[in-house]
């Protein structure tokens, strides 16, 4: 099944896969996934939503998956559209030591059924929340015993199995510190002993586009003997002239706890939204969706707004006065309540805690007195509107917070299949 007009086939197999930031950018330069493995029951039915979207969008069917959007057809509906191939190649599966040759061999069979004889590409990274410095400085153990810190060494007997010429390993910079840097260089070890050459880089979202400062660590890997490098990625200055504002603006006002399944915009898109694909003109309002929150959670929001947008100052925990603090903690983490700054070039990292309550992304508009919502967090994660993340709220909003923005995949996978070329 071909997803781009690009002639050449290259295959990818996509490890941790989440919702799907990595997959979107390999697709969107020609890869044809062969397999997805990922334990999350709600990431997974994201990701074969996201491949039938693509199915559908090149066979010209794209109305199909509007009808899905609207409610107006099952997800098993729309999944019946789609080869079986396809649809089946997302594995729900955990990857542990004792079921990887089970793995190997379901991969083995979706690339006999797509008729591929080999994989080109092996991208994806292991839950992150083992290596945050905030996971860190929240364990009693340092997360020394985590068993998520040792996932790197089964992404390892991937590599050895399927020998792809290039492999993309994605995380959050406390990598490099955790275990005072010895956690680190096992994990360079174990690549080069699976036959890679292996580089490493710190890369911002917002140089690849994606209005929001988020570092992480993207480590490059290719077979010993191939002529290849880390690439070098040319800064996005164009970026610079657009606000967060750019991605708000066009959205309804919403109340806290309302929800927009599938409505309308009330404007035209920004450019920022059409020059960097976020929002076509075709597109439908999806997912615009917002939590409640009690009337002390609005006081503060309320606050904290006021202080941005009259001062640009932030609030910090000890601000508040005391019938309005419900932690005892008054020493670390005071930025607990922060607004997402409409006027910056960037908001501030969007991460998995989204999931758990919004005081960390409150939106910018007094008169709404609420955290942002589902379809604000993909926008500033740089999902396109016709990107639908499946299950209950606060797995769309784990989803997001874990994943890749597509943008920076994009040019990822494009550099690398220049490589390949």
């Amino acid at each position: 099944m071909e997803y781009s007009s690009m002639n050449k086939k290259y295959t990818y197999l996509e490890l941790f896969a989440g919702a799907g930031g990595l997959l979107e950018g390999f697709i969107r330069n020609g890869f044809v996934p062969v397999s997805h493995i990922e334990k999350d029951r709600h990431a997974v039915l994201t990701l074969k939503t996201r491949l039938a979207y693509h199915v559908l969008r090149k066979a010209k069917k794209i109305d199909a998956y509007r009808e899905y959007i609207k409610g107006n057809i099952s997800r098993e509906q729309l999944y019946s559209m789609v080869p079986e191939e396809i649809i089946d190649a997302v594995i729900k599966e955990e990857i542990r030591e004792d079921n990887l040759e089970h793995l190997f061999k379901k991969i083995e069979y979706s690339m006999s059924q797509m008729g591929f004889d080999r994989i080109n590409v092996i991208a994806g990274g292991p839950p992150c929340q083992a290596y945050s410095l905030v996971g860190r400085a929240r364990d009693p153990y340092k997360m020394e015993k985590d068993p998520r810190n040792y996932l790197y060494k089964l992404y390892a007997e991937f590599l050895k199995r399927f020998e792809p010429d290039f492999f993309v390993f994605e995380n959050v910079p406390g990598l490099l510190t955790a275990g005072e840097g010895k956690l680190w260089n096992d994990v360079i070890d174990h690549f080069k002993k699976a036959g890679y050459v292996v580089k490493d880089k710190q890369l911002n979202a917002y140089e690849f586009g994606v209005l929001q400062k988020r570092l992480r660590v993207i480590v490059i890997g290719w077979r010993k003997g191939l002529n290849a490098r880390y690439p070098e990625f040319s800064i996005d200055k164009n970026v610079r002239k657009y606000t967060v504002n750019d991605i708000l603006d066009d959205l309804p006002p919403l109340k806290p706890g309302e929800r927009i399944f599938h409505g309308k915009y009330i404007k035209s898109p920004s450019e920022y939204l059409l020059k960097y694909n976020i929002r076509k003109s075709d597109d439908i309002l999806s997912l615009h969706i917002a939590r409640g929150h009690n009337g002390r959670d609005r006081e503060i929001y309320k606050t904290a707004i006021e202080k941005w947008n009259r001062y640009e100052e932030r609030l910090k925990y000890t601000d508040l006065p005391p019938e309005y603090r419900t932690h005892k903690n008054v020493e670390s983490f005071l930025d607990r309540f922060k607004v997402v700054a409409a006027n910056l070039g960037y908001s501030h990292t969007v991460v998995a805690h989204i999931a758990k309550d919004g005081h960390y992304y409150i939106h910018p508009d007094i008169n709404q007195l609420r955290s942002i919502s589902v379809r604000e967090a993909a926008r500033l994660q740089s999902f396109p509107d016709d990107y639908y993340f499946e299950g209950p709220m606060t797995a769309k909003f784990s989803q997001i917070g874990n994943a890749v923005p597509p943008l920076m995949a994009e040019r990822i996978a494009a550099k690398i299949r220049e490589m390949l070329e």
